[in-house]
């Protein structure tokens, strides 16, 4: 008896993996998601990016998407590939130490050791469920979360060609069948750059949208006409961009308090302030006087504050954090040399884009805030995934935006 029943298990398995994998996988989707670094929400029509602009009329846009809090770049990559508030995911900055590891982090630290990372990334949830998935260069996609990375990964170079992104992932979505993925993440951070250098308004910004405008209709038009399956393009940025003032510098070294009390991590419009162990400070009284000092250029964040923009308070939470109104910002021993900045609270400056083209979009619908913490559950509903666990965006901004609701 138990010799029939192994056999009829056998058979419904074999005819099981027939029908998921058989067919070429014909009627699957695959997804790209690619992020324009500091690609700010009005960049389209501010910087004339006519080819973002034609795929956005054809598919779907948001007038504008929200960015969590911080608005800084690693938090909110991380945010976006999966679906947790900073505080959940752990990076909670580019830069911050947690006091019980008594150990500090740096943007692409998980590398060499992704303790510091939670959650299980887009190309997790689909590798954990027999898809493949690749990424270019998106933050923290070389670190192995959970154990493990995506099938295909670049390592990260800030120096990497942006048209060797364009082909190795048309390259990738080409293999066959049973080799290629059908999750895709791809990463631009040339607008970012040139946001900061020069500012959100300058010439030099004009043409980084120019230039990679040019790259998204590339890549758009040959998706349509060098891959053989439905593939849907969903373009992102991690947050805006405001102008400040070089001369308009918060100059950490002229406030009076000892810097040798204190480990300090400063990015440039918030600076958290770490007592060391065995400082002799009194927190409050320092508070007080930073906020005496601050007056309309800075403000020390609360607890009731932080917690009203989603961050729990824990280990990573500096004693002392202050904050830049813009056009500040703060330098450690002299003047910022930047023109742009991001990582101030929520405003229209700081909000992001959302584009997207595909099967499973609707056309030539406009939205109005989405959330960015909704494109995890989106893209996993997408390509047939299950959450595997909690996380913080539910998909409702989004949901309006799929083809089949």
């Amino acid at each position: 008896m138990k010799y029939y029943y192994t056999i009829a298990v056998f058979l419904i398995l074999t005819v099981f993996s027939f029908n998921a994998f058989s067919s070429d996988n014909k009627g699957e989707q695959s997804v790209v998601l690619i992020s324009l670094d500091g690609f700010r929400w009005d960049y389209i029509e501010k910087h004339d990016a006519k080819n973002i602009a034609q795929i956005a009329n054809k598919g779907v846009r948001a007038n504008h998407m929200r960015p969590v809090y911080p608005t800084k770049t690693f938090p909110n990559h991380l945010s976006i590939i999966t679906g947790l508030l900073p505080s959940n995911h752990g990076i909670i900055d580019n830069y911050f130490c947690n006091k019980r590891r008594e150990e500090c982090y740096k943007m692409g630290t998980g590398l060499k050791d992704s303790t510091w990372l939670n959650g299980v990334p887009l190309w997790n949830l689909a590798e954990l469920q027999g898809v493949k998935a690749a990424t270019y260069f998106w933050p923290e996609s070389d670190a192995r979360f959970n154990g493990r990375t995506p099938s295909y990964f670049m390592h990260y170079s800030k120096h990497g060609s942006y048209q060797k992104r364009v082909e190795q992932i048309l390259a990738w979505l080409q293999l066959e069948s049973t080799q290629r993925p059908r999750f895709v993440a791809g990463y631009f951070s040339l607008v970012d750059d040139m946001g900061h250098d020069f500012g959100p308004d300058a010439k030099e910004t004009y043409d980084a949208v120019q230039l990679v405008d040019k790259l998204i209709g590339q890549l758009w038009t040959r998706l349509q006409t060098e891959v053989d399956h439905d593939v849907n393009l969903v373009l992102v940025s991690d947050h805006g961009m405001v102008s400040v003032e070089p001369n308009k510098t918060i100059i950490l070294s002229e406030l009076d308090f000892d810097f040798d009390d204190f480990e300090v991590k400063n990015g440039t419009t918030r600076v958290h302030l770490y007592k060391k162990p065995h400082a002799n400070v009194d927190i409050e009284k320092l508070k007080a006087y930073f906020t005496k000092v601050g007056a309309e250029r800075f403000e020390v964040l609360s607890h009731d504050v932080l917690k009203a923009r989603g961050v729990t308070i824990d280990d990573t939470t500096a004693e002392i954090i202050i904050e830049a109104t813009p056009p500040y910002g703060f330098g450690t021993n002299k003047k910022i040399t930047a023109k742009g900045a991001h990582g101030y609270p929520y405003s229209k400056d700081m909000a992001a884009m959302f584009v997207a083209h595909g099967p499973a979009f609707k056309q030539g619908l406009l939205l109005p805030e989405v959330n960015n913490l909704d494109i995890y559950p989106t893209v996993a509903n997408i390509l047939g995934l299950q959450l595997l666990s909690k996380v913080d965006g539910d998909g409702t901004t989004l949901t309006p935006a799929l083809a089949n609701n």
